[in-house]
């Protein structure tokens, strides 16, 4: 333990995802080590984003205007949406270059132990959005967890009896990967999802 403000800080620090105890207080002492330029640019750029940075009121992706890049595109096909947990999730799609269309993004996953439920992700916004009927195709992009499968479940069945093609994207062994290190659950998927070869 350490007093006053560098405890504080590394309290703080240790408070963001991924970022464990000994990261925090390696953080933290290369900040007090820095320039005190370096330090107030980084502080700037903090309240800059807090400030300015918001939701897209069409997908909920991060954007610093009413609506982000992707939804203002008009090259982008309005007819497939691909839902998403979270922002980072559509710029790990984007550097695919393999999807064309839209994106949803939830803010999260079902979690009922954690006390998150439909209700308190992007579900209602995604509704709103397929009842039009522009929509045809909706691919479900959750992460391969319990989570992400509960919330891709949950969502299949709200929105087949609409009428619109419901698709999840496929999940197995990683390329390069060695199927001695595959969990069950891994494997069992990509034994289910094999396609013929041609």
């Amino acid at each position: 333990m350490y007093e006053g403000a560098v405890q504080d800080l590394i309290d703080e620090l240790g408070r963001l995802p991924g970022i464990g105890p000994k990261s925090a207080q390696r953080i933290a002492f290369h900040l007090l080590a820095a320039e005190t330029v370096d330090v107030d640019r980084l502080a700037a750029v903090l309240r800059r984003v807090k400030a300015e940075v918001k939701f897209c009121r069409t997908c909920g992706n991060v954007t610093d205007s009413e609506e982000c890049r992707i939804c203002r595109d008009p090259r982008r096909d309005l007819a497939v949406i691909c839902v998403v947990e979270e922002p980072k999730d559509v710029i790990a799609i984007e550097r695919t270059r393999e999807f064309r269309g839209r994106y949803h993004v939830l803010g999260g996953a079902i979690s009922p132990i954690d006390g998150i439920g439909p209700d308190d992700l992007r579900v209602r916004e995604l509704l709103h959005r397929l009842s039009d009927g522009t929509v045809t195709e909706l691919i479900l992009a959750t992460d391969p967890n319990l989570e992400g499968e509960a919330t891709a479940t949950y969502l299949a069945r709200l929105i087949k009896p609409m009428g619109v093609t419901v698709s999840r994207l496929a999940s197995g062994l990683p390329v390069g990967g060695d199927l001695e290190y595959a969990d069950e659950v891994t494997l069992g998927r990509a034994f289910s999802g094999r396609r013929a070869v041609e």
